[in-house]
């Protein structure tokens, strides 16, 4: 009986398409401390999701003190519909690797505040897209 409750979640998921459904290409501009210096983050990604769920690997620039270096990203993620998105990612640059949470809280339809912490890396910023 009870797993029967639970064989119906994929099926609703497949009926309900809109809910918190994140999947598609996205931008982002961050404010961030990484490799212990204060820079900007530019970069873009692709959201695989399903039923709330996400994964989005990513890359980008960090551009500080007229250096520009390179990094990439992975996140694994749920949204809650209609409010938050929250998650764990991993930025690697260089030879460093930098686990960290994440929150996303949605502006506009599309647009959404952003803040990532971890050890010794942190940024806030906005997401388009996804």
């Amino acid at each position: 009986m009870i797993l029967s409750r639970f064989a119906i979640l994929p099926v609703l998921a497949f009926l309900l398409p809109g809910v918190a459904h994140a999947e598609g290409l996205g931008i982002e501009g961050n404010y961030a401390r990484a490799d212990s210096h204060w820079g900007t983050e530019l970069g873009a990604g692709y959201a695989m999701g399903f039923a709330g769920f996400s994964l989005t690997p990513g890359a980008g620039v960090y551009l500080r003190d007229g250096e520009t270096k390179l990094y990439g990203r992975v996140e694994a993620s749920y949204s809650i519909p209609l409010s938050a998105t929250i998650g764990a990612g991993a930025r690697f640059s260089g030879e460093n690797v930098r686990p960290y949470a994440t929150l996303a809280l949605p502006i506009l339809p599309k647009v959404r505040a952003k803040a990532n912490a971890g050890p010794k890396y942190y940024a806030v910023g906005l997401t388009l897209g996804y």
